[in-house]
């Protein structure tokens, strides 16, 4: 039998379920996820450092989890909450179940609770903290607890899954030499570039302009990652300088944010995020829609790229007309809001790769 767990919202909303993953208490910021599948890419993505994450999806476990399918080197979720666990799993070969992967992770959830009505919740009041835990089951204690959980809004966060040491991959391909910035980049964008014959050097996320600069990259690539770009300074300078440089530039998620804060742009907490694999996108210079890959709690400003005069829009979201991508006018320099390597989701946003390779051409 499993044993009993309670997932406690930072308003005092209660839900009480079964334990699942490793035993304890995870706290963070609350949000759901709306993809169908693709739930080990997802619980490793870098992305998601520091919360707890709703599967919208019924069933979670039921194929396993595989070496080959990850984001990065370990899970990054906070916790995990779903309405079905399986212990079973359906894969072969060196496949594993997703309990003994969350056990050999120190990740631990809570399932069986009514997650259509949950994530109802969250869409109207909004994103906020919470705290599921299967050792302490007493409200006030949870409480206290979730009140020292620190918020997301003005959280750096990308120090806590950059890599600490510099690596190169497709080391000896013949095509542009790529510098990439790692915010908490997922492997399927290096492998985005490589698979297109770049020489990728990936560089921690606070390595000045002049170290990167010194090496002579044809483009820079600016990663995706976890928490509150205006809480990130330094590298909103240094991106700054890499602008000024002149070297093409592609920024996706927390890359597109910081590039965008470095040309006076403004970016804003949104009230419960993008979390999917299926949000519409429009390329406002095409007229094409694409269906994509998306995970973001904040948001580049619309009004303040239509204040400067130096950015144009290149990219909305069809579902609520917030800012989804942008490029400098005056450089060969964009950015998008969301996930084009898209592990997992739809590949119709892959071209924006084939982009940044013409203008590093």
């Amino acid at each position: 039998m499993k044993e009993k767990a309670i997932l406690l919202l930072q308003d005092g909303t209660v839900f009480e379920g079964l334990a699942i993953g490793a035993k304890g208490t995870f706290t963070g910021e609350i949000a759901f996820n709306t993809g169908m599948t693709g739930y080990q890419e997802i619980f490793t993505d870098p992305s998601y450092y520091n919360q707890l994450l709703v599967m919208a999806t019924s069933h979670i476990g039921n194929y396993g989890t595989i070496s080959k399918e990850v984001e990065s080197d370990s899970i990054k979720i906070a916790g995990i909450v779903c309405k079905k666990f399986s212990d079973t799993f359906s894969r072969y070969g060196d496949a594993q179940s997703l309990q003994q992967t969350l056990e050999e992770n120190n990740i631990g959830g809570i399932s069986d609770i009514d997650t259509r009505a949950l994530v109802r919740h969250i869409r109207n009041k909004g994103a906020m903290n919470a705290i599921v835990s299967s050792v302490i089951l007493d409200k006030d204690e949870l409480t206290a607890k979730l009140n020292e959980t620190p918020s997301m809004d003005g959280l750096e966060l990308a120090s806590k899954v950059s890599t600490n040491e510099v690596y190169v991959a497709g080391e000896g391909n013949n095509g542009p030499k790529v510098a990439l910035i790692d915010y908490g980049v997922k492997k399927n964008i290096v492998r985005c570039l490589t698979d297109r014959g770049c020489e990728v050097t990936v560089y921690p996320y606070n390595t000045s302009a002049s170290k990167i600069l010194e090496s002579k990259p044809q483009g820079i690539m600016l990663s995706n990652g976890p928490g509150d770009p205006s809480a990130m300074p330094n590298e909103i300078s240094q991106v700054k300088e890499l602008v000024n440089s002149n070297t093409p530039i592609f920024g996706i998620c927390l890359g597109h944010q910081i590039l965008a804060l470095s040309q006076g742009l403004t970016t804003e907490k949104m009230h419960n995020g993008h979390r999917g694999i299926n949000h519409p996108i429009k390329n406002v210079i095409t007229g094409k829609g694409e269906i994509t890959s998306q995970n973001h709690g904040f948001v580049v400003s619309k009004d303040s790229v239509e204040a400067n005069d130096n950015v144009e829009i290149t990219h909305i979201h069809l579902n609520d007309d917030t800012l989804a991508g942008i490029r400098l006018k005056n450089k060969k320099v964009f950015s998008v809001q969301y996930h084009p390597e898209a592990a997992p989701g739809p590949h119709d946003s892959r071209y924006l790769f084939d982009q940044f390779i013409t203008n590093m051409n």
